[in-house]
Order: C-alpha cells, then sequence, then structure tokens
C-alpha cells in the first residue's frame, strides 16, 4: 500500500493500478474515453488529464494523462486545478466539433458515456460552424447499428474487437480527420461476442438493433438482475423491459464469471420471450380445436386425472429452475422424475457431477482461467457451444504471449506497450472432429474421429503416469503428438483441461478428469472445467438418475396412464418415431411451458407458464455454482385476464388440491425451504440471496431507476388512471421506483440497474467495481478441494455405436452460436437464417457427390428423412457427417448413428 495526496486529501492505495483506475475507486470523478478496465490505457483521447506536483512547495505543476501515469508513494495529484480543467474543457470541445446535434434522436440517449462526461466538462456550447464531417453508416448485421457520424475516435471498438476477442472482420481505416471504424463491406459481423461493441463504445456509433424493435428510454424501463438461460456458463445480465415486453439485455458485471462482456446469444437470444402466438391461457388441446380453460377448472381437471392414475411419469428439464423441477419431483414422486435429457446426455451430467463432487480437481471460473498457463480442449468446440468461455480463453493466451512485463518495467494496464513486445507463442491445443475458431490461436490441432480423440488422450495420460503403452501400428503416428501435448502439460506450472459432453462421449470426459488428477498429482495446479449442454443441466441432474430414454422405456413396458413433461420438447432429444409411440401409449399428456412446443401439440392439457423475464429461479452452473435469476416483471400488470404462472406455481397449487391441503403459503421462499431441506445436496441454497423479507431502511429495492415516469404516463397506454403498485412477494424488489436505489454491500450482487450521480451510462460500474464491493453472486455447491477418495476412472468402454459398418457415415455433433440451442428456435434470427438445418462434410465430397456449399442433401435414418444444407470442411474425417443435433427435429439421439444413402437433391 501507498499513500496518495489528491486535492489536498490523504489516501491509502494499491499501487498497481494506473491512477485514473486509482482515483475512480476512491471516489473521484475523472473523465476518459480511451482507458477501459479490461482493455487498458491506450492514451488516445488525452481526456483523463490531471495536475501532477514534484512536491508541496511546487505551485506550477504539469499537466499527466492519468490513464497513462502510474501511482506512486507520497505523489501530490490535483483533478480540481484550473489549467487542468480548461484542458479537459478543450479536448472534449474538439471530440464535439463533427458530432452531430442528435441526443434526442440517438438510442443511447440518456445512456450515453459522451453525454456524461460533457456535462462533466462542463461543454455547454458549440463554437463551431463549419460543415461537418459526413460518414457512411454500414448494415453489420440483425443485431447491430452502425452510425460512424458519431465517433469520436477513442479507439475502443478495434481495440476490442481484434486485439480482446479476435475478430478478422473489422478493423480501423482512413486517416486524421477521415478516420473509420467498421469493415471492409457490408456485412453481418462474424465474432460471437460482437455485441459488446454495444457497451465498449462511449457513444452512439453501436446501438442494439433488436432493442429499436421495442424502444424505450433508459429511464422508463424496468429491470432486474438475472442470469442468462442459454448455456452452462451462467453469466449474469441486466434485463430491462416495458409494455410486458424484454427491451434490452446488457451485461451485469461478476466479479468470477462475465465481468464486462457477454457473447451475442445470451445478449441477443430473448426475443422467444415475445412470441406473438404465445398462449397464454390453460388450455384442453385436441387437433380439431384447442379450448382455453380457466385456472380453477384447469387445476380441477388435472387433480382429477392424477388420482385417477395407476402411476404417472414427470419429464423434467434442464432449461428450467431448480424451484419448477423439484415442484414435479413432488407431485410425482422422486421414483417417477426424469431428468429429461437424452441418454448420453445424461450418462455425461451424471459422470460430470460426480467428478466435481469426488474428484478434489478444482473447476476455476472464467476470471481465473486467465490467469493459467496453458490449455488442453478435449472434444469440444466453445466458440459455439460456450463463446464466452471462448473469450476467456483468448485472454489466457493474450496474457501468457505477453512478456513478463516486471522485465521491461511496463505496468500491466498498458495495454499498447504490452502489445508491442508480445511474442507469437501460443498456449492451445485442441483435440476436435473438424476446425474451430480457436484454431487460429492455438499451438497444435488434432482433427479426428472421436474414436481416435479418445485413443490419443489415453496416449497422453500414460505419459503423464509414466506407463508404458502398446499402440497399434496404425495408430503410432499418435505418438508424436501425445509428446508435444505432454511436454506442454509438464512444462508448464497451471495447466488447463476442458472437456464436456457436446461430443457424445462419455470417455473423453473420464480421460479429461484423469488427465487432470495425474496432472495434480504430480503437483501441478490443474484446473479442470467439463461443459454441460444447458443452464441447469447440473441442477437436475442432482435430481435423479433417470434418463428420458430410461423414462420412455418404462412407459413402452409398463401400464403409464398419464406424462407430465415440464419446459421440455422431447423431440429435441429422442427420435420422432420412438416419441409417437410414448405418446400414444400414454392416455393423458400433461405440458407446462411457456412455448407451444411440438410436445403440446401432442398433448391433452396445456398449462402456460412464465418465462425467465417473468419469474424467479435459481440454476447451478458448470462449475456447480448456484445463482438466482429474478423476474422483470408480472404479466398480470398488463392484462389481469391471462392465466400464465411460475411452473412451480402451477404445480404446488396442484399437488395442495390432491392432497387437500388449503393453509399452504404458495411463495418463492417456501418452494426454497422445502427443497433445501428434502435434497441435502441444496442445503446451502437457503443462504444464496436475501428473501423476500429483506428490507434497508424499511424499503425494498427499486426496480425502475428514480428518473422514471410515474406510472400514470408508463400506464397511459392501458388506462389513463395511474394504477396501483403490483405487490411482489417474491422477492426482495418492488415493481415500482419506490425503494432503495443503490443496494448496500449485502445486496450490491442484485444490483437491478447501473446508475451514479453524474454517470447515467453502463461505466458507473468502474465507479463502484474497485471500491471493495463484491458483484460476486452465487454459491458453489460443491467443495472443489475436498479429497475424500482418490478418483481414478478405469475400465473405459467404447460407444457401441462407433462399431458401424464401413459403409455407413457416422454422425457426429455439429454446433453453430444461433442453431442447436433450443429457446432460440423461436426467435426471429433463427427462422430467416436456418430454414434447412446444415450439415458439415469433408471437402472431397464436394466432387464426389457433385455439391456446393449450401446444396441440399437427404437421407433416411429408421424411416424418418432428413434435409440439410451442406457446409464443408477440410479436416472432419471421411465417411463422417457433422449434424446440428438439437435442431428443430434432429434429436440428440443421432449422435454416434450410422446412417447411409447420403444423396444431393
Amino acid at each position: 500500500m501507498i499513500i496518495l495526496h489528491i486535492n489536498n486529501n490523504k489516501y491509502e492505495t494499491n499501487k498497481s493500478n494506473n491512477l485514473l483506475q486509482t482515483c475512480l475507486s476512491l471516489d473521484i470523478d475523472i473523465p476518459y474515453f480511451c482507458w477501459h478496465p479490461a482493455l487498458g490505457s491506450a492514451g488516445v483521447c488525452r481526456l483523463c488529464a490531471v495536475k501532477q506536483y514534484n512536491n508541496f512547495q511546487d505551485n506550477a505543476g504539469r499537466i499527466v494523462m492519468s490513464c497513462m501515469t502510474s501511482v506512486e508513494n507520497n505523489m501530490i495529484i490535483s483533478t480540481i486545478d484550473k489549467e487542468a480543467k480548461i484542458f479537459r474543457k478543450g479536448i472534449i470541445e474538439l471530440l464535439m466539433i463533427h458530432h452531430p446535434h442528435d441526443c434526442p434522436i440517438c438510442e443511447e440517449g440518456g445512456n450515453c458515456h459522451l453525454q456524461d462526461m460533457t456535462v462533466m466538462n462542463r461543454h455547454y456550447k458549440r463554437r463551431f460552424i463549419f460543415p461537418k464531417r459526413v460518414h457512411y453508416n454500414q448494415n453489420l448485421g440483425h443485431f447491430i447499428s452502425h452510425n460512424m457520424n458519431r465517433c469520436i475516435g477513442c479507439y475502443r471498438c478495434v481495440r476490442y474487437y481484434k486485439d480482446y476477442s479476435g475478430g478478422t472482420d473489422f478493423g480501423v481505416y482512413g486517416i486524421s480527420n477521415k478516420i473509420y471504424f467498421g469493415r471492409f463491406q457490408d456485412g453481418q459481423l462474424e465474432n460471437e461476442c460482437s455485441g459488446n461493441l454495444i457497451e465498449v463504445c462511449p457513444t452512439g456509433v453501436f446501438t442494439d438493433k433488436l432493442s429499436l424493435d421495442n424502444y424505450n428510454r433508459k429511464w422508463d424501463l424496468q429491470y432486474a438482475p438475472s442470469v442468462c438461460q442459454h448455456c452452462c456458463i451462467g453469466c449474469n445480465i441486466i434485463v430491462g423491459e416495458k409494455y410486458g415486453k424484454v427491451s434490452k439485455i446488457e451485461n451485469r458485471y461478476h466479479k468470477n464469471i462475465n465481468q464486462y462482456f457477454l457473447c451475442d446469444l445470451g445478449r441477443f437470444g430473448y426475443t422467444y420471450t415475445t412470441s406473438e402466438n404465445r398462449i397464454t391461457q390453460p388450455m384442453y388441446v385436441t387437433r380439431l380445436k384447442n379450448t382455453p380453460l380457466h385456472e380453477r377448472y384447469a387445476i380441477k381437471k388435472i387433480t382429477s386425472i392424477l388420482k385417477k392414475t395407476n402411476r404417472v411419469i414427470g419429464i423434467g428439464s434442464i432449461r428450467s429452475s431448480i424451484e419448477n423441477n423439484f415442484a414435479l419431483l413432488k407431485l410425482v414422486g422422486k421414483d417417477n422424475f426424469c431428468s429429461g435429457m437424452s441418454l448420453i446426455y445424461h450418462k455425461c451430467v451424471r459422470l460430470i457431477i460426480d467428478i466435481l463432487k469426488n474428484s478434489g480437481i478444482y473447476t476455476p471460473t472464467l476470471r481465473e482461467i486467465e490467469n493459467y498457463d496453458m490449455v488442453l480442449i478435449i472434444g469440444e468446440d466453445i466458440t459455439q457451444t460456450s463463446p464466452r468461455l471462448a473469450l476467456s480463453i483468448r485472454q489466457l493466451n493474450n496474457n501468457k504471449r505477453t512478456t513478463d512485463h516486471s522485465d521491461f518495467c511496463i505496468p500491466k494496464w498498458h495495454s499498447t506497450a504490452l502489445f508491442n513486445i508480445s511474442n507469437n507463442k501460443n498456449y492451445i491445443y485442441i483435440l476436435h472432429t473438424h476446425e474451430t475458431k480457436l484454431d487460429e490461436i492455438s499451438a497444435l490441432n488434432y482433427h479426428s474421429t472421436v474414436r481416435d480423440q479418445e485413443i490419443l488422450s489415453s496416449i497422453i495420460l500414460n505419459k503423464i503416469n509414466n506407463i508404458h503403452s502398446v499402440i497399434h501400428e496404425k495408430k503410432s503416428y499418435l505418438k508424436k503428438i501425445a509428446s508435444a501435448i505432454t511436454t506442454a502439460l509438464l512444462s508448464c506450472k497451471k495447466p488447463l483441461i476442458i472437456s464436456g459432453l457436446h461430443s457424445g462421449s462419455l470417455n473423453l470426459i473420464r480421460y479429461a478428469a484423469n488427465i487432470a488428477k495425474g496432472l495434480q498429482n504430480i503437483k501441478k495446479h490443474v484446473g479442470l472445467v467439463l461443459l454441460t449442454s444447458a443452464v441447469n443441466s447440473i441442477g437436475v441432474g442432482l435430481m435423479t438418475d433417470m434418463s428420458l430414454n430410461h423414462a420412455c422405456d418404462i412407459i413402452l413396458k409398463e401400464k403409464i396412464d398419464t406424462v407430465v413433461v415440464l419446459e421440455n420438447d422431447l423431440y429435441r432429444h429422442v427420435l420422432r418415431d420412438k416419441i409417437h409411440l410414448v405418446l400414444k401409449k400414454v392416455k393423458n399428456i400433461i405440458v407446462f411451458d411457456h412455448r407451444f412446443t411440438q410436445t403440446a401439440y401432442n398433448s391433452n392439457l396445456f398449462f402456460p407458464t412464465t418465462n425467465f423475464s417473468e419469474s424467479t429461479g435459481t440454476v447451478v452452473n458448470y462449475e456447480g455454482r448456484a445463482q438466482r435469476f429474478f423476474a422483470v416483471f408480472d404479466p398480470l400488470t398488463y392484462d389481469s385476464k391471462i392465466c400464465i404462472l411460475e411452473g412451480w406455481k402451477w404445480l404446488y397449487k396442484i399437488y395442495n388440491n390432491l392432497n387437500n391441503i388449503t393453509n399452504y403459503k404458495n411463495e418463492f421462499d417456501t418452494v426454497v425451504q422445502d427443497y433445501t431441506k428434502d435434497i441435502t445436496f441444496f442445503k446451502k441454497i437457503k443462504f444464496l440471496a436475501p428473501n423476500a423479507k429483506f428490507r434497508l431502511f424499511n424499503q425494498k429495492i427499486a426496480r425502475y431507476p428514480h428518473r422514471a415516469s410515474s406510472r400514470t404516463a408508463i400506464f397511459s397506454m392501458l388506462n389513463i388512471h395511474e394504477p396501483g403498485q403490483k405487490k411482489d412477494s417474491n422477492t426482495m424488489f418492488n415493481f415500482s421506483m419506490e425503494g432503495i436505489q443503490q443496494p448496500d454491500q449485502k445486496s450490491s450482487s442484485y444490483i437491478p440497474f447501473y446508475w451514479s450521480p453524474g454517470w447515467n451510462s453502463l461505466h458507473s460500474w468502474n465507479k463502484y467495481i474497485f471500491q471493495g464491493k463484491e458483484y460476486n453472486s452465487g454459491i458453489r455447491l460443491f467443495k472443489s478441494y475436498n479429497f475424500r477418495k482418490e478418483y481414478f476412472l478405469h475400465n473405459m468402454q467404447y460407444n457401441d455405436k462407433n462399431n458401424i459398418s464401413n459403409k455407413k457415415w457416422i454422425v457426429v455433433p455439429y454446433y453453430l452460436i444461433f442453431c442447436n440451442e433450443e429457446l432460440i428456435h423461436n426467435t426471429d434470427y433463427f427462422k430467416k437464417k436456418y430454414s434447412i438445418g446444415p450439415a458439415l462434410l469433408n471437402t472431397k465430397y464436394q466432387n464426389l457427390l457433385n455439391l456446393k456449399y449450401n446444396s441440399v442433401i437427404k437421407f433416411s435414418y429408421l424411416g424418418n428423412i432428413f434435409t440439410f444444407v451442406v457446409h464443408f470442411s477440410k479436416s472432419l474425417p471421411l465417411q463422417h457427417i457433422g449434424l446440428p443435433v438439437g435442431f428443430p427435429n434432429i434429436p440428440l439421439d443421432l449422435i454416434g448413428c450410422g446412417i447411409e444413402h447420403i444423396r444431393g437433391v
């Protein structure tokens, strides 16, 4: 710790930060543009000028740029010196010369860092009277709007896109006053994290194109802290709502997970929540007509069915919360509840849970991943399945490529200097069936069959453990690859192993765990990341041993009268014919969902449930971290005639009615108490977040900013009379601007929106992040360093599906970010881009089968006809075909199957 003298006040602070960051952490305002906590300092905008003095007798001092100045002991600084203020005001005036007068129509108005900095520097009047520079605006695709006339040349966009996220289709062009940030030509930005340009840009150059469909100013949106629902990472988000529609999703800073950035799937994948064809009443479903039911009659109807039922099977959902799944488990009984996952995914999840519980191998957070020495990725294309993890892997590589800054006396925040002295070494090793986007920065890529990846992994494992192995002569070339990877693993202090279930191979997960355990045994600080397929795969996997395939077999073999399906489309997991057979055998099919899926279409009773933006719940991510998301609004606020309830609320009402329970308090906290008492492993979740009784100064936390328009104005479209405030008995939040605007330390991880005096944009995060507040929500359910038993997997069996005739094509998964995930299938972008699913073939089949890119192919499997458009890969093994499993009508059960007679159309 060192002593600083700032504005005649004495402070004790950390030496590692630059002067700008230090001042912000001390709640001292300094304007800035080009600096960003994740991108470092570039010294481009010159706006963060302060006065530095040599000693207390120095009256003149000198102007320095605080973002480019290291803090030193007994440094004397003034941020309020008159000369520094005049300098900053002149800079902001120069930056604003060509900026258009379009704040009233700019999408960033009221949420703009440029506005904040202009006001902070007291620049109120323009003196520039000449014609302004005019730029051509590009079409950057479906998600991002581009308005270059608002650019102030801070270089943040290109530093983020090219240097930080590794994008190649965006850059800076021109010179001097004609400088231009964009693509070489119009087109969709190709990087999976391109949406962060919206938040990285301090002006309105890059704005959210989707939010314009339901656009409102920041102060009139209602907010809630939430968790992204699209993959197993569990990034923290802020959801903004107006008129019953999600208007925008923004990044919510989490110290150990997403920090400042989201992937595009998490930022733009919410439009499924606003489906115009959504069913809002319980329905009696028939082929001819859907008949709406009153809530009481619907509950009475299902109660009558369950009373007469011989045995009921409940099918859970990995895209639904623990609370919803537990309510279903409680209704049908533990022995009758299944996870809703296909057999191979269920086995993989159960294996991953066993490893998390018993191996004693540490699972790092995204932030910790960036500090590992090297990474071995086995059987995963993480850029497509977990893009935010891929962004962290790029930082791991960038951090290692940068020469130790202490040797050059370069501080860690000086991004430009560190980039200039970086070397060309890469620290990423990848085993996969075909190319991934991380191949461009990897040291070694091995593309082959899943079976060969398993064999190569076994050789690496044996080399680490000094075990001699005999390899078949045809596989002897793997020894050289294994030696290179093993040498890299053994030569570093902190290796990271990444694998998961997306390849459909239990063996790859086992080998990943074994390799990590072997490295741990020789005193390496190893990390192990095992990825699952959905936001709550781990949470549901902890609740049952029964897979969907097992449940189907029970239904086909035994007399099952009723099946209750919770937020799950069964056709996504199992082949259509088998699901048809199962559903025909069952008398009563009851579906609870916020989407009318193909399973719902074949049901008898349908109960509409709330989606993530309308409900509160808990999910468990890949590291075993339980996290809470909160409802941003109550759908009954805008239409009291609809009947949409949380899944757990429907199921508890049915359970209570079935068991004649009349005095039960049907609230969220009661459900949490129930499952934390019944399922020992969830015991910690009771302390996850403040409950509905939480008060600060006898007030709840406000969901609306204090600048919000009155309720009369907000709801004038519905009624000119001001409605009463909707009560929220389930959470610590108010559906109102009344309440605490800035939560205290205890609840700071659940901030519903960002704001601080003078800082209206998201950069207000930077006022508080460095001030000791945690922003670290969630509780880890697994003890990371628990060595209860030596965990080592033996007797590895190869998948029988791989023993396929040479005449057949083996199916391997082909993942694309906006293609395979279930919730995304209801979005406009998906429907426009993927009318037919993409399949992947080796480029050699272009001539052999007379195919071109996007040609249409067909094949049949077990009586089902499948149609795809073709993409090509140079490295996909011959006689293999990559299919977009999870795509509508492309079930996960196809992984590893053998198909034949592929033909062009």
